[in-house]
Formats: C-alpha cells, structure tokens, sequence
C-alpha cells in the first residue's frame, strides 16, 4: 500500500490567521490571513490579506510576490473567503520579519512604505493534525494537510494601534481551538 497521497500539491507553507470581533459570533472586525510560501506555480513568498476597522474595512494586499499573490487569490485564498477573488484589490510591495517560538508566542511583521503591521499570537494551545482531501466538501475542490495550532490570544496592529475585538475559543473535531491560529506545514492539494 502506498504511503503517499495520491492529489497534485500545488502549495506547500504557512498560513496563520487571525479573526476578531467584538463579541463572540457576531462578524468579524478584523480578518487577517497570512502566508509565508515555499512552493507554489508562482514562487516562493509572502502575502497579507488584511479587512480590518485599521483599513476603513476594505481589503488589502501586502506582498513580495505579487504573482503569487494573485495566484493565491485566483485559487486557495479564494476559494477560502470569496471577496478575495477580485484580483483587483491593489498589492502594495512589503517586506517580512518573523520571531518568537510557537510554543509560547509568534510574531509576523509586514513592514511597506508609510506601514507597519504586527500579527501576534499568544496563549498557544495544542497543535492538531488536519488531513482532508480534494472535493470531499462541496465547493472545496482543494485539500490541505497542516498542523493548526489555536492561539486564544492574538493581537494585530499597524502603524502601533491595535485592531478592536478578540479572539474567541471555538472547538474542532472534538478540541479546543480559536477564531485564531498558526497553519504551520500546510500543504494543499488538488485531483490529478
């Protein structure tokens, strides 16, 4: 028996994100989705989709890759919050700095012309193992295998003012989880 999965990786990274609002359930005030790829079609790099009160609640792109960026949005990120399909959306160039240790807290920096943005987590519960497969939910023509490690709780500011709202505890598959979480070892997939 084969011990390899039989779909076509098409990305291979990071992805962390961060979900706020002001109380639990209600919409969020901050979505924030980050990606640090290794391997995709369109190269290696970074990319920040950001809708937050902070961006008068309109999305932006920060990113070194731009085509990368734009295949993300045409695809996975897409498919994950369809109002990132607009591949209109303007990119603003940016560069990236990590620290931390996700056992304890970790920390994205974006750094653009006039912008500052700091995504920290903290709080960090125990990581889960997620394997699903390509076309196994309807309207989800990827899968992903990744680690989530929940954070219950994140902050994100820029330019040094802090995004409004928290995180919120959530459960998945039977485990505590948060609205906010490190996706470290993500890879997805489509059918070949």
């Amino acid at each position: 028996m084969s011990t390899a999965d039989p779909n076509r990786v098409i990305l291979t990274g990071e992805n962390p994100f961060i979900r706020l609002s002001a109380k639990d359930g209600d919409a969020n005030t901050t979505d924030a989705s980050f990606w640090r790829i290794l391997f995709c079609p369109a190269g290696p790099g970074h990319v920040l989709y950001l809708k937050s009160e902070l961006t008068e609640n309109r999305w932006r792109i920060y990113t070194d890759n731009i085509a990368m960026a734009r295949w993300l949005q045409k695809t996975v990120q897409g498919m994950l919050n369809p109002e990132l399909l607009d591949v209109s959306i303007p990119a603003v160039d940016a560069t990236f700095s990590k620290t931390g240790d996700p056992r304890y807290f970790w920390t994205e920096r974006v750094a653009a012309r006039d912008e500052d943005i700091n995504l920290t987590w903290h709080d960090i519960g125990d990581p889960l193992l997620i394997h699903t497969q390509p076309n196994a939910t309807p309207g989800r023509p990827y899968g992903v295998c990744t680690v989530l490690v929940p954070a219950l709780a994140a902050r994100l500011s820029r330019n040094g003012v802090d995004a409004k709202g928290l995180p919120w505890p959530r459960e998945r598959e039977g485990r505590p989880f948060s609205t906010c979480a490190l996706a470290f070892s993500e890879s997805w997939t489509e059918a070949r």
